[in-house]
């Protein structure tokens, strides 16, 4: 690879990933409103989102944190929310080309988030490790500095603001599951039976004694387990073997 096609990788990673930054300091900022009611500091935050970068991921962590949950409730609920990029960390090595190093591949599978796996498999041809890095890193700084920011925030504002803050990140979440739900009444049936499970098992007996952490880790497995039972994504084929 020559110095100049390494160059425009760079530039190029930094290009398709300035939108996603943009993107991400809004999002992050939220997170760091959660983040205060945890009890983070700034550097705590940036440092906890910049190795991260996941939005569920770092809310439920957060929230945990905030309700002192056991470790191993963190670690679980963590590996569940963010299974998928295995399967993205899978897709992406069929874009790496053939002789890139187990170095490069490791580090290519850590850059992944949902935008930056989007760019790096849209990317014409094998996809360059520069390529990914750049977005990556553009989108990451500006994703940490954005919890970062959210932390100062929130411990300046007054309570009142921090909580209503606290509320647009659930408005994030909403902006993703209502399109979904729209389009597929399997997934509307999925949030239904998401909203019902979790208010009978803060009430049942046995599993209401169980914490709301692990709660939440119990039926984020139960219902995508029985969804992918009942209803599995069909894959064409494409006549291949």
């Amino acid at each position: 690879m020559t110095k100049t096609t390494l160059r425009k990788d760079i530039i190029d990673g930094l290009r398709v990933g300035f939108p996603i930054a943009m993107g991400y300091f809004a999002v992050a900022f939220s997170l760091g409103i959660i983040a205060v009611q945890a009890g983070l500091t700034a550097p705590l935050g940036f440092l906890s989102s910049f190795f991260t970068r996941a939005s569920a991921g770092e809310y439920g962590t957060y929230t945990l944190v905030a309700i002192e949950a056991a470790y191993a409730e963190v670690v679980v609920m963590c590996l569940v929310v963010n299974l998928r990029y295995m399967l993205m960390s899978a897709a992406l090595s069929q874009k790496i080309a053939p002789g890139t190093s187990w170095f490069h591949r490791l580090m290519m599978a850590f850059c992944i988030t949902d935008e930056v796996f989007g760019v790096s498999v849209a990317h014409p041809g094998y996809t360059p490790p520069a390529y990914t890095y750049s977005a990556a890193l553009i989108s990451t700084l500006f994703w940490a500095s954005g919890c970062a920011m959210g932390i100062m925030a929130g411990g300046l504002l007054p309570q009142s603001m921090v909580t209503a803050l606290s509320m647009s990140l659930y408005g994030m979440f909403l902006a993703i599951i209502i399109p979904q739900a729209r389009n597929d009444h399997h997934v509307l049936y999925a949030v239904i039976a998401s909203f019902v499970l979790s208010g009978l098992f803060a009430v049942l007996p046995v599993v209401s004694q169980l914490s709301s952490g692990m709660r939440t880790v119990v039926l984020t497995i139960l219902i995508s387990a029985v969804a992918a039972w009942l209803k599995p994504i069909k894959v064409e084929s494409d006549g291949k073997s």
